[in-house]
C-alpha cells in the first residue's frame, strides 16, 4: 500500500476527532460569546479596581478574536453588542 493511502480506520479517527475539535469549539465560542455579552453589560464606575482589571483582561482576549469568530461567539449565545 502506498504511504499516501489512508486507510478506512485512520479515516474513522480523523472523523471523530474533527467531530471532537467542532464539539470543543462550539462550547468554547458559547464561552466567548457569553464573555462579550458581560463584558459589553458591564459599568466599570461601579466595579472594584481589581474586577475592572480583570475585565479588561477579558476584554482584550474578545477584542483580539477574529471578527468572525466573535460574530459566531456572539450568534452561539443570542447575543449582540450594542453598535454592531
Amino acid at each position: 500500500m502506498p504511504p499516501h493511502t489512508i486507510t478506512p480506520e485512520e479515516t474513522a479517527l480523523l472523523r471523530s476527532e474533527v467531530e471532537l475539535l467542532m464539539k470543543e469549539r462550539a462550547g468554547l465560542l458559547r464561552v466567548a460569546g457569553a464573555a462579550a455579552s458581560l463584558i459589553a453589560e458591564l459599568d466599570s464606575a461601579d466595579l472594584p479596581v481589581a474586577t475592572v482589571e480583570a475585565a479588561d483582561l477579558l476584554a482584550e482576549s474578545v477584542n483580539a478574536l477574529a471578527e468572525e469568530t466573535l460574530q459566531d461567539a456572539l450568534a452561539a449565545v443570542h447575543a449582540r453588542i450594542v453598535g454592531d
